[in-house]
């Protein structure tokens, strides 16, 4: 099969590319081809394409699992997204994507992307856990996928590893450096990951990267639940055709970018794209309130036995807590004109209760140690330096702490999991437990988090947690 298969007489009106792909070129490598870019990057570019077209399509880059080039590669890269929300959107088919490729497989077609003049742009969706950067030590975390390949043989698996391998490539052949893209969650990504690209590389190479590879920072906003079965029927059932990368998102998108691109850039504005000088009110907006608030709502939502993030805010306790964090991370935010941070924190409420939305508490409670020093520790210690309690905040980490605790006989998705599981194998009190855990994530004994009485209620709720009713715990930090 070379395209999407008819399966039915499906009579919905879709919503089609305005430009034919096959007449443009590959301009962007994107790594990282989850349902998150599928709803994202390229939802926009394929506006671009709409809008002003050029050679801007992308090319899929998977490191390890097949499941996207199985799914695109037999549907030239086609797919559909259905926008699920109060109010019908037609299904769209987006054409943006030109191949797809897993570096498992095809290195050496991964490496010709990566290393082409063409490739203007390579973007990255890969989470935080894998760019393997230490910012405390501002080097690769020992261990990691990254650290093991600098010092190994030029054939790397890491990000990081390929990106730098591309550049030397680049560098020798005198091809012009393409800008980088991080559009992961997490503050200044583009910092994050120009650092990890300097702390590889070799001294010679990493003057050169400094001097002319551009790492511009981004925000990037969407809810994209993981895609089911249930989203492949509903698209047969719609659309009439088979679709197995297919995927739904909310209506709501939202990416804003620093615009540094000497090589040039798709008309990503035409899809609603916000170009700024300064990215880190928007990601500080993002990360302390949408994100703190996900993360809030999927532990605490957990242990109060909700499966749904829309399950979990229709309960009255734990929609007052997210609205209480909200507020609370608001303080936090710099001051931008025109950003109304009440209505934002509605917005988002309403977004939350999506009911077309299936989005799962354990998918956002995976890797929770990447997210939570941004999402929850970065707001508590500047809420406590202003002289508030971030009791929210107390109750979000112990939420989590809580979350492993109960799995720890199972399976955790965390790159620390080990290193906590011992912690709760041998702290003593439940302050004793909570100060061993900031030590692991990296905070010393004298920050604002581990000397205040913010551990001692962290502490308090975890111990409610392990004894009680969530309910009730939960109320305890609602307003």
């Amino acid at each position: 099969m070379n395209q999407l298969q008819s399966v039915s007489d499906g009579g919905a009106e879709i919503a089609r590319p305005a430009y034919h792909p096959a007449a443009h070129g590959i301009g962007i490598v994107h790594l990282g081809p989850g349902a998150f870019h599928r709803a994202h990057q390229a939802v926009y570019t394929d506006a671009a394409l709409s809008a002003e077209g050029g050679n801007w399509r992308i090319a899929g880059v998977s490191l390890r699992s097949t499941g996207a080039e199985d799914a695109l590669a037999p549907q030239n890269g086609f797919y559909t997204l259905l926008q699920d929300g109060p109010e019908q959107i037609p299904p769209r088919l987006i054409g943006a994507v030109g191949e797809c490729r897993t570096l498992s497989r095809d290195r050496g077609r991964v490496m010709e992307l990566l290393t082409s003049p063409a490739t203007r742009i390579i973007t990255l969706t890969v989470t935080e856990k894998a760019y393997g950067f230490d910012r405390a030590t501002g080097d690769l975390i020992p261990g990691h996928d990254a650290e093991r390949d600098r010092s190994g043989p030029r054939d790397p698996s890491s990000v990081i590893g390929i990106l730098v391998e591309a550049l030397r490539h680049r560098r020798a052949a005198g091809t012009a450096p393409p800008t980088l893209l991080s559009c992961d969650n997490l503050p200044d990504n583009g910092t994050v990951l120009r650092a990890a690209l300097l702390a590889y590389a070799d001294p010679a190479l990493r003057d050169w990267i400094a001097r002319t590879v551009p790492c511009p920072s981004c925000m990037v906003d969407r809810i994209t639940p993981a895609p089911t079965d249930r989203t492949r029927t509903r698209v047969a059932k719609l659309c009439g055709y088979e679709d197995r990368a297919a995927i739904a998102a909310e209506p709501f998108s939202q990416w804003v970018i620093e615009d540094r691109f000497p090589t040039g850039r798709p008309a990503w504005e035409a899809g609603g794209a916000q170009f700024v000088t300064d990215v880190a009110p928007f990601e500080a907006m993002k990360l302390g309130m949408l994100n703190g608030a996900h993360s809030c709502l999927a532990y605490a939502g957990l242990a109060a036995g909700h499966q749904l993030v829309r399950e979990a805010v229709a309960d009255p306790g734990l929609r007052a807590l997210a609205a209480r964090l909200m507020d609370d991370a608001a303080r936090t935010v710099p001051v931008v004109a025109g950003m109304d941070l009440a209505r934002y924190r509605d917005d988002l409420i309403a977004r939350f209760a999506n009911p077309a939305m299936d989005h799962a508490l354990a998918q956002i409670a995976m890797d929770g140690s990447q997210k939570l020093p941004q999402r929850i520790l970065d707001p508590a210690r500047a809420l406590i330096g202003d002289g508030h309690a971030a009791a929210a905040h107390a109750m979000a980490f112990a939420a989590w702490i809580h979350h492993l605790r109960q799995n720890a006989g199972g399976s955790v998705s965390d790159p620390m999991a080990e290193a906590l599981m011992q912690v709760f194998r041998t702290a003593g009190t439940g302050a004793e437990t909570v100060r061993a855990v900031l030590g692991q994530l990296g905070l010393s004994r004298s920050d604002a988090l581990t000397v205040s009485g913010w551990v001692d209620r962290v502490a308090m709720n975890l111990d409610g947690f392990a004894s009680g009713d969530p309910s009730d715990v939960i109320g305890r930090a609602a307003p």
